[in-house]
């Protein structure tokens, strides 16, 4: 990832910093880099696509370290990677050839009961998707934190920010892990930062132009520091074979010019420099300095640095390897967080069928002022507490076949699963309704839920202890058990079509929410304790 080996010999260069240093200032964020550092903790629940809150733990990552920028004062700009661009398709496709590899290696250490080798093969093989960072970007939204998709490279969007001056937007500093913005030409780059905000920072302007460390870079400027680190090798071009960062360092520093450069490398190396790498270092070079980005003022997207138009004749106007051009809507879009830079497609857009779509009028507030609320209060005699008892009852269910379930969200689809029971209230002598169970009620051990006392003397209808006993509830007659005290009162639902033939009997009900006192007159049998289970 990055300038092969160039952060190494960069060290001399390397001064130890805490980023309270930029307090008061804006600094941008590679946020990919914080993805994949976060994701870490959490590469196995992630590369298994495991349950449970742990395979989120990146995300703790990243606000974790955004707080503490806030903590001290700094203004984060985060700044997401976009679409691939053409010139790193091989790079890319490299990567993923290796990622699949650490998996499949991972996959096996895990059956062979080694976790700690099978973790580190799921740290290799992470790969961080545009809708794990679309889940990060939702929490800035609600954070009220600055963000920027990029159309392409982060690298470079961070580069371009890092070109404008406060007022107009730009950022002091960039914290990533990636050394590929040395060569972007970001003015300060902060590497390694730790929880606690230490970290090590490389200035370009300290690089440039230095006498007393070694390696010098005296007679540098930026695009021959670029054009070096083409050179040693990058993500857009791979190095000669036998090329390394100081060789390329040796080689720019002797002739200072990077076309007798290219010469040198093509008289030492011969046959082993590929026969398109003068056009493809051309590119490499372009791609740095001249890279599409989104300028916000015009919300379009525009050149890093203009290119000179004998660059763009030299290439034959072929621009592409920049990165396509696109709409203003499109990258506004993406820029925003609104649509996924790999698809295309917007991150919330809804399924639905042209010829079978919902109603536009449907929705899920609509559907739960469409039930009617019933609602009684029962008052002790013994104690003074009263409860009020809620009995929806929902008079039109709408009828949602198989095609259409699979286009509401989860919330609606947990009360369409569970409704109540149509007519549960209708009707003069309607129960509520009962869960069947594959389970048999006759578990002599459970502890019973209601217990309804009925005075045998006034009531002498079997129909009516028969129709109340089937809703499970259990009956004891006046009796076989005296009630002394009622601590607690249990909420009952009574259908209103019931309550005339209620109020019409002496009915003491009891709760067992606490602990009760009853005295039994006459003591149970067994065989009357199994009749009532």
């Amino acid at each position: 990832m990055g300038i092969k080996d160039l952060l190494r010999f960069m060290k001399p260069y390397v001064e130890p910093v805490h980023i309270k240093k930029y307090a008061g200032k804006r600094v941008g964020i590679d946020a990919y880099s914080w993805l994949h550092k976060g994701a870490y903790s959490c590469s196995m629940e992630l590369c298994l696509n495991m349950e449970g809150d742990k395979k989120s733990q990146y995300l703790n990552y990243c606000m974790h370290r955004i707080n503490l920028l806030r903590h001290h004062n700094i203004s984060p700009v985060l700044v997401f990677d976009g679409c691939n661009i053409p010139c790193k398709s091989l790079t890319e496709q490299d990567r993923h050839n290796k990622r699949k590899g650490n998996r499949d290696l991972a996959m096996a250490k895990l059956k062979e009961g080694n976790i700690n080798a099978a973790t580190e093969m799921f740290q290799r093989a992470i790969s961080i998707t545009p809708s794990m960072a679309h889940q990060l970007i939702e929490i800035l939204n609600s954070e009220n934190i600055e963000f920027v998709v990029a159309p392409y490279e982060a690298d470079a969007q961070l580069a371009y920010l890092s070109s404008l001056d406060a007022e107009k937007g730009g950022i002091a500093a960039v914290i990533s892990e990636d050394s590929d913005l040395l060569a972007y030409g970001c003015s300060s780059v902060v590497f390694k930062m730790d929880r606690y905000g230490n970290g090590e920072e490389i200035a370009i302007d300290k690089v440039l132009g230095s006498v007393r460390r070694i390696p010098s870079f005296l007679d540098f400027d930026k695009e021959l520091f670029t054009g070096m680190c083409v050179v040693a090798g990058c993500d857009f071009l791979p190095s000669v074979p036998g090329i390394g960062i100081s060789k390329a360092h040796a080689l720019v520093s002797k002739y200072r010019n990077l076309s007798r450069v290219l010469s040198m490398l093509k008289y030492e190396k011969g046959n082993q420099m590929p026969q398109e790498y003068f056009k493809s270092f051309k590119e490499a070079c372009a791609v740095f300095h001249h890279a599409r980005i989104y300028d916000a003022d015009s919300k379009r997207l525009k050149h890093l640095t203009p290119i000179p138009e004998s660059l763009v004749n030299e290439l034959c106007n072929e621009l592409d390897f920049l990165g396509p051009e696109m709409s203003s809507f499109q990258a506004t879009a993406i820029a925003q967080g609104r649509l996924d830079p790999s698809t295309m497609k917007p991150f919330n857009a809804q399924l639905t069928k042209p010829s079978e779509s919902l109603p536009h009028n449907l929705s899920f507030k609509q559907e739960i002022s469409q039930t009617n609320t019933n609602c009684f209060t029962i008052v002790s005699s013994q104690k003074t507490k009263i409860k009020r008892i809620s009995v929806m009852e929902q008079e039109t269910k709408p009828k949602v076949n198989v095609e259409e379930r699979r286009y509401l969200s989860d919330s609606s689809l947990k009360i369409l699963i569970s409704p109540l029971k149509k007519n549960i209230l209708s009707g003069d002598d309607a129960i509520p309704a009962k869960r069947s169970s594959t389970i048999p009620d006759n578990n002599p051990f459970k502890r019973r839920k209601k217990t309804v006392v009925v005075n045998k003397e006034q009531s002498s209808e079997v129909t009516q202890v028969e129709v109340l006993r089937s809703t499970g509830v259990d009956f004891v007659s006046e009796q076989e058990s005296g009630v002394t005290d009622v601590d607690d009162l249990e909420i009952l639902c009574i259908t209103p079509g019931s309550q005339k033939s209620v109020d019409s009997k002496t009915v003491n009900i009891i709760g067992i929410g606490e602990k009760k006192r009853v005295t039994s007159e006459k003591k149970a049998t067994i065989l009357n304790f199994f009749c009532r289970v």
